[in-house]
């Protein structure tokens, strides 16, 4: 495969700073359920909703416009092996068959196999609904499961695909992320939702 490798989540350079950083918030964190957490964190099969933590956060811009809001939340010690949840609160309205382009403009560009595209193009655009300034839509991604999608806390669906939810996710975590700079405000030391 070309690009990222296929374990490279597991493999990634902020692996021991993500795990440092969870086990640090475990212990500072150790008295009680996190506060304040979106209620789509809260219907997940296999994640306590006291599990999750929230990790960083910082807006996406294209052309000084902004776009969303980006909020990164792991559960569990082991980065790795963590359920990951990316809340995005949309800043502008934007028509799900454009959230659709731009997920897979941006894995075939890391490397996602192009083989697969067209079938996770056509469930995303069965997931994706138009968002409107101040919605939101949360996926959670179980490893070894695939994506869960919320918009605004409800479920609207999976994507019961492992690999899928791996190249989901590099959309926003992946070292060649097109937004570094979001990148690095999404992998701050974690706290408790507020």
């Amino acid at each position: 495969m070309n690009g990222w490798p296929a374990a490279a989540i597991l493999r990634a350079p902020w692996r021991r700073a993500v795990t440092a950083a969870v086990a640090a918030c475990a212990l500072l964190c150790a008295n009680g359920p996190a506060l304040a957490l979106p209620d789509a964190l809260r219907d997940n099969p296999g994640v306590a909703p006291g599990a999750w933590t929230r990790w960083g956060s910082g807006e996406m811009r294209w052309l000084g416009i902004a776009l969303y809001e980006a909020t990164l939340y792991v559960a569990g010690n082991d980065a790795g092996q963590a359920p990951l949840a990316l809340r995005l609160a949309y800043r502008r309205d934007i028509p799900g068959v454009r959230l659709v382009q731009a997920s897979m403009e941006e894995m075939r560009r890391l490397g996602a196999d192009p083989s697969r595209l067209p079938e996770w193009e056509a469930q995303l655009q069965r997931l994706f609904p138009d968002v409107r300034k101040g919605d939101s839509i949360t996926g959670v991604r179980i490893p070894g499961q695939g994506v869960r999608f919320f918009h605004q806390d409800r479920l609207r669906g999976e994507l019961a695909d492992a690999e899928f939810g791996r190249w989901f996710f590099a959309i926003w975590l992946h070292p060649d992320s097109r937004n570094p700079g979001l990148r690095s405000q999404l992998l701050q030391a974690p706290r408790k939702p507020s």
